[in-house]
């Protein structure tokens, strides 16, 4: 069964994030074709980088590295749920696609992001981070509006209309992680040396 994470990329207290992964994991989990599952960078406690030696090298010095390592190896895709902070990810996000790196290759990836404009720039930076990890993001995208998805922006209230670029973003998810599989195979054990 194909493995999803739905990360969520802000560990900023009072975050939208959670209520927004939640509604993508009800909805994904309705749409079916896979296990999904909430990661949280919260629950990781992941130090700005610690580490000597660069992640494309897969010798990791610290447990919390390790463990991060292990939870992203264990995904066959990932849906990025991020907020736009100042034009950019979040860097706790940017800190977690860094700390790692043959464990993320060979996967597919979607986004949903929320904020001021749906999020869109963190996205494209996020797209960018993708094409070096050797992910394959998919093109369509869920963009939450904080003025027209949220309630005081805060409360998240979905327009219906974001299901249906969901349900699509989910089915491109699928297809790439799939055809993935065996690259995956061949490759994921192998870090760059």
């Amino acid at each position: 069964m194909t493995k999803v994470g739905i990360i969520i990329g802000s560990t900023r207290p009072g975050r939208n994030g959670e209520a927004v992964a939640r509604w993508v994991h009800e909805l994904a989990s309705q749409h079916g074709g896979a296990e999904y599952d909430v990661v949280d960078l919260a629950e990781f406690d992941l130090p700005h980088l610690d580490e000597a030696v660069p992640a494309a090298a897969g010798q990791y010095a610290h447990p919390h590295t390790q463990r991060w390592a292990d939870a992203v190896r264990a995904l066959d895709a990932f849906i990025f749920v991020t907020p736009e902070y100042n034009h950019s990810m979040p860097g706790v996000l940017k800190t977690a696609l860094d700390f790692v790196y043959a464990e993320w290759n060979h996967k597919a990836a979607g986004f949903v992001g929320y904020g001021v404009d749906g999020g869109i720039r963190a996205i494209e930076q996020i797209r960018q981070v993708m094409a070096h990890l050797k992910v394959a993001d998919v093109g369509p995208q869920v963009a939450l509006s904080l003025w027209t998805d949220f309630v005081n922006l805060s409360e998240f209230q979905p327009d219906p209309r974001h299901e249906a670029t969901l349900k699509t973003m989910l089915d491109e998810v699928l297809s790439w992680a799939e055809a993935l599989r065996s690259v995956r195979a061949g490759t994921l054990a192998q870090p760059v040396a």
